[in-house]
């Protein structure tokens, strides 16, 4: 069964949310789909930590440009995250910390357990309905719930 959480935002706010968000957070969504369906733990791993790499670029879109503060060094969303939307300053923390895992997960290099993915992809699940949230997108959950 899954759930349908609707927030107080609205609608002219709705409208104001840049289109690049939606079609982040429509990615996420599905990224985090991929991620409960995917056969292997590598997989689910990797589907669910680019749900949350796609969710973080749609709280960063909806600010604009964000300002760098040396042109010669790119940084990763989970740098700049903390910065423009601090209560994601936790979450850009251990994010973070499992990039590097992601990228060889995405290699095929045997780093994931079944319950490392599986514990990724419910926090992910926790990420993206508190970006939906902020946001004031609507959000239905992925995964299902216990009755």
């Amino acid at each position: 069964m899954a759930i349908l959480v609707a927030t107080p935002r609205s609608a002219t706010a709705l409208s104001a949310l840049p289109s690049a968000a939606h079609e982040l957070i429509t990615a996420a969504r599905r990224s985090l789909t991929e991620a409960i369906v995917a056969s292997t733990a590598a997989d689910r791993y990797a589907a669910a930590h680019l749900a949350a790499l796609r969710a973080a670029a749609a709280v960063l879109a909806t600010h604009g440009r964000v300002q760098r503060k040396s042109r010669s060094r790119v940084r990763s969303v989970w740098q700049v995250l903390p910065e423009v939307a601090g209560e994601f300053a936790e979450w850009s923390d251990f994010f973070a910390a499992g990039a590097r895992k992601r990228t060889l997960a995405q290699a095929g290099v045997p780093c994931v357990t079944s319950r490392e993915a599986d514990d990724l992809v419910r926090d992910v699940e926790t990420f993206v309905e508190r970006v939906t949230a902020s946001l004031g997108v609507m959000h239905q959950s992925m995964l299902p719930t216990s009755s």
